[in-house]
């Protein structure tokens, strides 16, 4: 097998280690462009239908012979699982030199995969910026998908090619931006679906019948609205300094649902903090607001110490509050784990 990736024959045989949401996924889109999946490892029943579903006839085999029968490997587990898999595999000589060893993870780069260019691998990573389900409807969806890319120098046009050919647009991430990178999207999608379904539940509680249909035209038009305008899209009563507003608010839902002030404080204050640091609200419409804000957070037991000089949950220059960590999935796929984000 030749070892430089510009002498690697145009097709290759695809070996997926995971079957989770995404793995497979990635797999058929290979096999549309003419690569020929050959192998899959997963453990649940739903990870065996979900390869009979999306990789029909590809035989399930442990995650070695999966290495055995493939020139690129794609490695679809959790993020906390990665570096152990592959040590793993270096240990027990699945590891080949000159295979692609590609991983799909958001929060690593390619030094994860250090044990397998060791053995002579070429690691490369691609992370699809994209939720999946599970379904072919995702091998559809990957059409002008995003994918975060880190690769050696010398395989920059490989997994150029690689996400080309699934139909991606690759977007060069450095090592060492890969966890700030994984984080903005964990806070873009994790959170969001959390926010959404927030609203919906106390959209239900006021006797909404129809949550959904309500949002949806309101969060579409305020997505389209915050990716073309930026921080000049924002509106409502925080972002007017409507202090008796956002007081009412969090009355009511400390009487209907407890468990939303905190992240209703800590969205407000960001929010107010974004408003007045690019004047759409000004000091004076915001002391009021700030005191607000400030009275719910101790009064739930927060911190104190925000940019302007009041109580804060931890806006982005505050030192007090609840501050925020990425999570691993937007969703990694996991072996047989799920989405991605």
């Amino acid at each position: 097998m030749p070892a430089r990736a510009e002498d690697r024959p145009a097709r290759l045989s695809v070996g997926v280690v995971g079957a989770g949401r995404v793995g497979p996924a990635l797999a058929a889109a290979l096999r549309l462009a003419g690569h020929r999946p050959v192998a899959v490892s997963g453990v649940s029943d739903a990870s065996r239908r979900r390869a009979a579903e999306l990789l029909p006839g590809v035989p399930v085999v442990g995650p070695d012979e999966v290495l055995a029968r493939s020139e690129l490997v794609l490695l679809t587990v959790p993020d906390d699982a990665l570096p152990g898999l592959v040590a793993g595999l270096v240990k027990t000589g699945a590891v080949r030199p000159g295979q692609l060893v590609v991983h799909t993870s958001g929060r690593y780069g390619v030094s994860v995969l250090e044990p397998a260019l060791a053995a002579g691998a070429l690691p490369l990573a691609l992370h699809p910026v994209m939720t999946f389900t599970g379904t072919a409807v995702d091998v559809q969806r990957l059409a002008g998908c995003s994918f975060g890319v880190t690769a050696p120098e010398e395989l920059r046009l490989a997994a150029q090619a690689l996400v080309i050919e699934m139909g991606g647009e690759p977007e060069w991430v450095a090592e060492e931006a890969r966890p700030l990178y994984h984080a903005a999207l964990a806070i873009g999608a994790n959170h969001l679906v959390t926010l959404v379904n927030q609203a919906m539940e106390l959209l239900r509680t006021s006797g909404v019948q129809a949550p959904d249909r309500m949002l949806g035209p309101l969060l579409g038009a305020a997505l389209d609205n915050a990716l073309r305008s930026g921080d000049a899209a924002l509106t409502g009563p925080v972002a007017r300094g409507d202090a008796g507003t956002v007081a009412a608010h969090v009355a009511e839902l400390r009487r209907h649902a407890p468990r939303t002030v905190a992240s209703y404080l800590a969205m407000a204050r960001a929010t107010a903090d974004r408003a007045l640091d690019h004047g759409l609200l000004t000091a004076g419409h915001a002391g009021d607001l700030l005191d607000v804000l400030g009275a719910g957070t101790h009064e739930r037991g927060g911190g104190a110490g925000g940019p302007h000089g009041r109580g804060s949950t931890g806006g982005p220059h505050g030192t007090g509050g609840t501050g925020g960590t990425g999570g691993t999935d937007e969703g990694n796929d996991g072996g047989d784990g799920e989405g991605r984000a």
